[in-house]
């Protein structure tokens, strides 16, 4: 049996080979599903057999043995597959694996099945290993690529969200040395603008810290106390009002709200999604945050109404490398920031043993529902 119709007539078994092999790579993500371990892989052998297939010269076999194959100008489902392992948390190495597994796999099971030593035999394995290669290629090149243009993104943007704090720094700085008449009113407000810009600064590079925590395997610290977080939700809604004090922010929250917690890194917590909804939500209505405990768990919600979360931009909420990658740019919008804000609010939410949801609709608005247990 040639390879290309035992590929063909077996894409089943060898597709359980390959999620098998899937299920074994460890990310820091949750196990996906059966479809989202097979990614592209039926698009991948599918293609694999369709090259068999194809008439193919000798120089034409040269110049692919040699990764000078004519290049396709579409996207290929190795390409596709290679920025979906980038998102889902697969390194490149892993990425490899795969496919030297998908090599293993096919050949073991065409040679105990189906291979009797016929010449055209001989033949098809070695343009089935020039396939393998040639899509691994286009795997590894899709990958780097994508890895580099999230570099570049990322850069841009944090350029751009350092500059905004740092230039309103700069502008208070310079009117305060200007002679003037004291005017202590004005005084108060152009301290009060450096305060809230070198906190958001300092916000911005302690995020990076924590995303370069996070990258060299390490947890996010938490230091867990007796807590209310009534006051540490308050003092982070006070910060969030003195740099948008335009905005109105309504909370609702019980008396004491008190459990086993971290509070500066709830604080962060609070801060976070309290800032985002106001940046993004609409200014013309209010932004709601509510705190209470429910049965065993402490409940934080914050509402905001405007445009919503699109369908395919949700999946990349809390991953930052993710977001800037080619798959979601399209969802980016200016003003969406570096995206850190939300990565580590569900790295301290997920370290406190809790969850994040989210929900977002025109009609109801966008919702932010954290949940923590109160031991």
């Amino acid at each position: 049996m040639r390879l290309s119709d035992f590929i063909t007539a077996n894409i089943e078994p060898i597709l359980q080979e390959w999620e098998n092999f899937a299920r074994t790579v460890n990310t820091p993500y949750p196990t996906m599903d059966n479809k989202g371990l097979r990614n592209h892989a039926l698009q991948i052998l599918s293609t694999i057999a369709l090259d068999l297939d194809t008439p193919q010269t000798d120089q034409q076999q040269l110049a692919k043995s040699q990764g000078n194959a004519p290049v396709n100008p579409h996207e290929t489902a190795a390409q596709t597959h290679a920025i979906l392992r980038l998102i889902d948390g697969y390194s490149l190495d892993q990425v490899v694996s795969e496919y030297r597994a998908l090599r293993s796999s096919v050949l073991r099971l065409w040679l105990a099945k189906a291979f009797v030593g016929e010449p055209h035999q001989l033949q098809d394995m070695m343009r089935f290993n020039e396939a393998i290669d040639q899509a691994l290629g286009e795997s590894i090149t899709a990958y780097g690529n994508a890895v580099e243009t999230t570099r570049k993104r990322v850069l841009a943007v944090l350029g751009h969200d350092l500059r905004s704090p740092l230039g309103a720094i700069m502008m208070s700085a310079d009117l305060l040395q200007r002679p003037k008449k004291p005017d202590p009113e004005r005084q108060a407000n152009l301290t009060t603008q450096i305060g809230v810009s070198v906190r958001r600064a300092n916000q911005i590079v302690d995020d990076l810290i924590d995303l370069a925590r996070f990258n060299l395997g390490s947890e996010l610290p938490l230091t867990r106390q007796n807590t209310d977080l009534t006051p540490v939700c308050q003092i982070a809604i006070d910060e969030v009002r003195a740099g948008y004090p335009q905005r109105q922010i309504h909370f609702n929250a019980q008396a004491a709200v008190k459990g086993q917690f971290d509070p500066l890194r709830m604080g962060q917590v609070f801060t976070n999604l309290i800032s985002n909804a106001v940046q993004h939500g609409d200014r013309q209505q209010p932004v709601e945050a509510s705190l209470e405990v429910d049965g065993g768990n402490v409940c934080f919600t914050v509402k905001s109404y405007g445009e919503p979360i699109g369908d395919r931009e949700m999946p990349f909420l809390f991953d930052p490398q993710a977001r800037y990658s080619t798959y979601s740019q399209d969802d980016q919008k200016k003003s969406a920031g570096l995206g850190l804000g939300l990565f580590i609010t569900a790295e301290i939410v997920n370290g406190h043993g809790g969850s994040i949801e989210v929900k977002s609709t025109l009609e109801e608005g966008t919702t932010f529902r954290v949940t923590l247990p109160v031991t």
